[in-house]
């Protein structure tokens, strides 16, 4: 990562990379997520999750 990228940022990039790791993960095991959506805590297959994801 390039040295000018704040320490929160590369923190918040990191747990994002882990987030979707573990939403691909878990879609290849035709699992679901519990995720928080406009305030409402929901179960979520993982590869409905995936689609909404934006590409890396």
């Amino acid at each position: 990562m390039a040295d000018n990228i704040s320490f929160s940022e590369r923190v918040r990039l990191g747990v994002q990379k882990a987030l979707i790791k573990l939403a691909h993960e878990t879609a290849e095991k035709n699992g679901t997520l519990v995720v928080k959506i406009n305030g409402e805590i929901k179960e979520v297959a993982a590869k409905e999750l995936l689609s909404t994801l934006p590409k890396e």
